[in-house]
């Protein structure tokens, strides 16, 4: 199997960015945390919640971290607020703070963690007694259209590319299994809950662009690819994805919002 590229945070920006950006402010009117409280974020990538927490939630500091330093730079280097501190850090080792953070979610991270499920006990042994743990993934089997329609037209041509479709990767991206795992990681009060935003893009060849030289599965898939069997396959996508007269293209994509507390003190 194909290892997905995330090594380019300002290309994951323009690929994922504007979508993620969207999702992360309905996320956080859904979550509805008080004001003036102490948020954890994990795996922040370039920022889209992280900024949205800072200039939505009222927070009173917001510690974001990644994996990747290149993200983590991204992010220092863009999101210049007094109450943010954004740390790289090892896989599963999480900033601690004392007493926990009020709210420790994660957006678009959790299903290409290695161990979901003891990613987010980690995550709830942050979370304060009483706090939130949270995280939004996309329904890539279904409700995430500009990514189906990619899937369905490589794997006509390429019968190999369905075991790199994100459908298939991540089961954990439906209700069921969220539920499912909060309950294992000893969260309680879990609420699942389906998030849709429109994506629309001007004509297919901004659709098509946003596949070429970005990070993701997706785009890491083409990148593999010889320029004839990209040409075939950019020919199958335009004649499949409908456009409305002027040319723009009008599809949606839904994630799936999932929150538990953390009735435990450790």
């Amino acid at each position: 199997m194909l290892d997905d590229r995330w090594e380019d945070a300002a290309a994951y920006d323009r690929f994922m960015g504007r979508w993620s950006r969207q999702l992360a402010s309905r996320f956080l009117a859904w979550l509805e945390m008080k004001p003036g409280a102490h948020w954890l974020e994990i795996g922040c990538g370039t920022g889209s919640l992280t900024r949205a927490i800072l200039e939505e939630a009222r927070p009173q500091s917001v510690t974001a971290c990644d994996t990747a330093k290149d993200f983590v730079n991204y992010c220092a280097e863009n999101l210049l607020y007094a109450n943010l501190r954004v740390v790289a850090i090892p896989t599963g080792d999480l900033p601690a703070r004392e007493g926990g953070y009020d709210a420790v979610v994660s957006s678009l991270v959790l299903n290409f963690l290695p161990d979901p499920i003891q990613a987010l006990r980690q995550m709830r042994k942050a979370c304060a007694p009483g706090g939130w743990v949270a995280a939004c993934v996309w329904d890539y089997s279904e409700g995430m259209e500009f990514l189906r329609f990619f899937w369905d037209a490589a794997i006509a041509l390429d019968p190999n590319a369905a075991r790199l479709h994100e459908g298939s990767r991540f089961p954990i991206c439906r209700p069921d299994a969220l539920r499912h795992a909060l309950g294992a990681a000893d969260l309680e009060a879990v609420t699942v809950d389906p998030i849709t935003i429109p994506t629309v893009f001007t004509g297919f060849e901004e659709y098509w662009g946003s596949f070429l030289n970005s990070p993701g599965p997706a785009p890491t898939y083409v990148s593999s690819l010889s320029q004839e069997a990209r040409q075939r396959l950019a020919g199958r996508l335009r004649a499949e994805v409908s456009s409305a007269p002027e040319g723009s293209i009008h599809l949606q994509a839904r994630a799936w919002a999932v929150k538990g507390m953390n009735r435990r003190r450790s």
